[in-house]
């Protein structure tokens, strides 16, 4: 019999995992309360990103989920959701700061990363500011659409015999020994299913406590602005040292680092801020000036250039700043896909192809999939305020 699979999420996460279930021959139902992509996934800039991710579990993932996305991209066609291999640059402002992030690249190509040292930052970015002391390029840092790319994954299931079911999930069905065997809807629907994945992003941790499956996953609230369409300006993803510093960072109050790249359009995206605010969306105008002064020293040519606007959202963070991935022993049937924070985007096909296999009960392709990720799936319930 055909496994029966419902995902509950259609942000990229959710649709990567329905792509790859559906790819090995599983009837999946994907079911969300909004529109597909409209919740994290449209908040976001669409990095694919090594450059930030200090080796390890998380820098594993990332470079299996890369090389996933390649694949992606020559099935589905790159067009499909923009994805552009154009490169990350980190920059530092300070010969410390340099000397740090070269010991930190050092660490990350032991590991498996490409990266290039870079002494005069404006060969490579001529419109940075003058006086940077050097920077490290990073050539496998890529690009997407991140709305287009969930739509991508999600239609190509849907061909392949998937179903959308718009609803809220507000609870479990269970059968013998508390084991999951569907959810329902708010709407009153049953959707049955021999597992359920939580690919829920920031709502992760409620719809995995209505499962019978609590993690521990937080709202991050972020910022990003756009800028009028420009000539091509900025040609790779350009940010400042302090930005992975940011990332890893586990204070509640605003953290901004400066994070600017363009787009396919012409826009210039400028980020970012990190604040654990809970869900509230207020706008906060002294985050946009913060930010926008962050890039202006960084390129000045953007201090002659128009907003149009800014967005914010909220990445789903965990406190040990792992995704909550695998088997929650709790509720057998329930698998969790979530937790990303803003790296969800670039580890999206990884997650999708490791939660397939976990529920073929085979290796990936073939292979242990602690090879590709340095861990089995399910370790990483110790992510996320989850039981060992």
């Amino acid at each position: 019999m055909t496994l029966k699979v419902v995902v509950v999420g259609a942000g990229v996460v959710g649709a990567a995992c329905a792509f790859h279930a559906t790819s090995a021959g599983l009837d999946v139902t994907v079911v969300d309360r909004g529109a597909v992509g409209s919740g994290t996934t449209s908040r976001g800039e669409g990095n694919i990103l090594l450059s930030d991710k200090e080796p390890g579990p998380e820098l594993d993932l990332a470079r299996l989920s890369r090389a996933l996305w390649d694949e992606v991209g020559e099935e589905l066609g790159p067009d499909s959701f923009e994805l552009e291999h154009k490169g990350g640059l980190v920059v530092a402002s300070t010969a410390e700061g340099l000397a740090a992030l070269g010991g930190f690249a050092a660490r990350q190509e032991a590991a498996g990363v490409r990266v290039e040292p870079v002494g005069e930052v404006r060969d490579v970015e001529p419109y940075l500011a003058p006086g940077l002391p050097g920077g490290i390029r990073y050539p496998q840092d890529a690009q997407v659409q991140p709305v287009l790319a969930a739509a991508a994954l999600l239609r190509a299931a849907v061909e392949r015999g998937a179903r959308f079911h718009p609803g809220e999930v507000t609870g479990a069905v269970t059968g013998r020994e508390g084991r999951v065997t569907g959810v329902r809807t708010a709407a009153g629907d049953v959707l049955p299913a021999d597992a359920v994945v939580n690919a829920a992003g920031t709502w992760g941790g409620e719809v995995g406590r209505r499962l019978g499956a609590p993690v521990e996953v937080l709202p991050r609230r972020g910022f990003v602005l756009v800028t009028e369409p420009l000539p091509p300006m900025v040609r790779h993803k350009v940010y400042s040292a302090d930005y992975v510093a940011n990332v890893a960072s586990s204070d509640a109050g605003l953290e901004t680092s400066c994070v600017v790249e363009g787009t396919r359009g012409g826009t210039i995206l400028i980020g970012a801020s990190r604040e654990r605010v809970g869900f509230d969306t207020t706008m906060n105008p002294a985050v946009i000036t913060r930010l926008a002064a962050q890039a202006c020293r960084l390129f000045p040519f953007l201090r002659e250039t128009h907003l149009i606007r800014s967005y914010r959202g909220f990445r789903p963070y965990c406190p040990d700043h792992l995704p909550v991935v695998g088997p929650d022993p709790r509720a057998p049937g329930v698998i969790h896909a979530c937790g990303h924070e803003g790296a969800g985007i670039g580890l999206a096909p990884a997650t999708g192809a490791l939660v397939t296999a976990h529920l073929l009960g085979r290796p990936w392709r073939g292979a242990d999939p602690a090879a590709h990720t340095g861990l089995l799936p399910n370790r990483f319930l110790t992510s996320g305020g989850a039981p060992e």
